[in-house]
């Protein structure tokens, strides 16, 4: 699958749509969902044009890998999420119901999130 520069993120990290932003560097920008999933939900996308983490990890300078992970960590901390702990997600694929073609981990705290899968799969 070929990256599509018009997916909303890339438009969000090119300024032509708004977002309630909460934190950038020179790798990543975090923003708020628009749907919140959590009390808090916050996305956190690279710099650059990845379409998943298969993609990112496998095609990003190693230093662009390096700088998109700690700006995941930094989100976390910077939203008090560290110590009462949170969630991230990254969806890839229409399996796993990838609705952005654009990699972006979710980052979910704020209050007790429970079981995250189905428990008829587990063994």
């Amino acid at each position: 699958m070929a990256y599509d520069p018009n997916n909303i993120f890339a438009k969000i990290l090119r300024g032509e749509i708004p977002c309630n932003k909460v934190y950038e560097d020179e790798f990543a920008l975090a923003f708020h969902d628009i749907n919140p999933q959590a009390p808090v939900h916050v996305l956190v996308i690279p710099k650059g044009e990845y379409i998943s983490m298969a993609d990112f990890t496998k095609s990003a300078p190693a230093e662009l890998v390096t700088g998109f992970m700690r700006a995941v960590g930094a989100v976390a901390d910077q939203l008090g999420l560290v110590e009462p702990g949170y969630r991230t997600l990254a969806n890839a694929g229409d399996n796993a119901h990838q609705e952005v073609p654009h990699l972006h981990i979710h980052i979910f705290g704020g209050a007790p999130l429970g079981p995250m899968l189905d428990k008829r799969f587990s063994g």
